[in-house]
């Protein structure tokens, strides 16, 4: 059985927590799993959880850079860490109900106006002979400073379940970003590796070129010295042209992959050098992982499904909470006065508090249709958590099934490499003692070159094995100890 505990957060939000009064809704539990006891993959390695920074295991200073580079430039991990920000954000908006609103306003107010009568006999006197009239003019002052707060009774657990669910979604980004981080470190393995691959079926196709260029110009001498005929020559030439027509689709695909590394680094391909290598220099360590429960505290991934579904179990809660009543207590308090130097007097003061209760009473249906909205979305996030645990064991059975029968390939291949050198060695030698004619030789030229490709091939998927288990394993990736569950 899988366990599953809300996250949990202490903040400055915890003490209008308290206020709340009943909560409604279902309570979170998680979704009940079979575990198996152990993995059925055969393995030669003892188990061991990989550490953070695992592809240095690989021994490859180039890679380790290049990994290091796409930890701060990819774009897609970048992408994911500015999510996690605005999640984080989110966190404060959807807590701010829970603590009171507060506001405050000044006013200052200045009238001046005529008294009547006489002041309009005035007037009419200054304008029949220019004089000035005797009215007079009142003034009034008026001064005032108000704060009002807010504040809703959580009494339903509605607000709090919005912060809940929010704490949740950025517990689900942190882990999102964990896990885009890793596909981009074994992207960025996997891709390296392929470039080491095409260098090395380089070489193999320069050097079997230059074997079969001697042994043309060797035919060639023969030719003019009557010991071999024309088609035997020409038959060499061809291969020579065959083998040389290999040479420039293996130069591009080696610049495709290297040009890949790019984008993963964050860079242009301009500002791009890759040294690269052989995969003959690549160490593969041992890898077994430890119990299958184990593995669902160390894949990002099955973290972010169940944090994303307790997220969802807050938003049932809250839609269930906006059927009750919601009650808001209001106070306001201020100073009034006609003078701005008694403005702040105990006689100026004036305080009203009020509270109110509002009901929903009929909203078209759109409260039952946010409710169920909100149930088949947790529906749907049970059935991707479920999806993210049998994933994870798949994922870690299938690597582990590719890297064990991946090491006997190669090692399988590398006695058919030996084999067919020491054969193509022997027809060259019969050749020269005139006991075979040349066919014989092309045919163990063939062969090499082939099983040689094959190896090459085998120790690829022998180490994109290996990246994968990593990745399936979390990649050192374990959950934080204050992310409880």
């Amino acid at each position: 059985m899988i366990g599953a505990r809300p996250l949990v957060r202490f903040g400055l939000l915890a003490t209008p927590l308290l206020l709340a009064g009943c909560v409604v809704g279902p309570s979170f539990h998680g979704p009940k799993l079979a575990v198996p006891t152990a993995f059925l993959s055969p393995s030669r390695a003892a188990p061991a959880w990989p550490k953070p920074g695992w592809w240095r295991n690989f021994g490859s200073p180039e890679l380790d850079s290049l990994v290091e580079a796409a930890k701060l430039h990819n774009f897609s991990v970048i992408e994911a860490i500015d999510q996690l920000e605005a999640a984080n954000a989110q966190i404060e908006v959807s807590g701010s109900p829970l603590l009171p609103s507060i506001t405050g306003s000044g006013s200052g107010n200045f009238q001046q106006a005529g008294t009547g009568a006489a002041g309009a006999s005035s007037r009419s006197a200054f304008s029949q002979f220019g004089g000035v009239g005797s009215g007079k003019n009142s003034t009034t002052h008026s001064y005032s400073a108000n704060f009002q707060a807010s504040y809703e009774l959580d009494f339903w657990g509605k607000n709090y379940d919005a912060l809940r669910a929010a704490q949740a979604n950025a517990a689900a980004a942190q882990f999102n970003a964990a896990t885009v981080a890793l596909t981009e470190e074994a992207s960025v393995a996997t891709t390296y590796f392929q470039v080491l691959a095409y260098e090395d079926e380089l070489a193999i196709a320069h050097h079997n070129l230059d074997a079969a260029q001697g042994l043309l110009a060797q035919l060639k001498a023969e030719f003019k010295a009557g010991v071999v005929d024309e088609p035997t020559v020409a038959q060499q030439a061809a291969l020579v042209a065959s083998e040389r027509a290999t040479i420039p689709n293996l130069v591009s695909e080696l610049r495709q992959q290297a040009l890949g590394l790019g984008i993963l680094t964050g860079k242009a391909p301009e500002f791009l050098r890759v040294k690269g290598g052989s995969l003959n220099d690549i160490v593969v360590p041992p890898l077994r992982p430890g119990l299958p429960a184990q593995l669902l505290e160390r894949r990002p991934d099955v973290a972010e499904a169940e944090a994303t579904l307790i997220g969802a179990n807050a938003t049932v809660r809250g839609a269930f909470a906006s059927f009750f009543p919601s009650i808001t207590l209001t106070g306001s308090g201020g100073w009034q006065s006609t003078a701005l130097n008694t403005l702040f007097n105990p006689g100026s003061a004036l305080l009203s508090a009020v509270s109110s209760l509002s009901q929903p009473i009929f909203e078209g249906g759109a409260l039952t249709g946010t409710l169920n909205v909100d149930r088949a979305t947790y529906r749907e996030d049970v059935a991707k958590y479920e999806q993210a645990v049998v994933q994870a064991f798949t994922d870690v059975e299938t690597a582990m099934t590719a890297l064990h029968y991946a090491t006997d390939q190669e090692h399988l291949q590398q006695i058919a490499v030996q084999r067919a050198q020491a054969a193509l060695d022997g027809a060259r030698a019969q050749l020269q003692a005139g006991v075979v004619d040349v066919s014989t030789v092309l045919n163990a030229e063939e062969t090499l070159l082939s099983d040689e490709n094959t190896l090459e091939q085998s120790r690829l998927t022998r180490l994109d094995a290996a990246v994968n288990l990593y990745k399936a394993m979390g990649g050192g990736w374990v959950l934080p100890k204050n992310e409880v569950r």
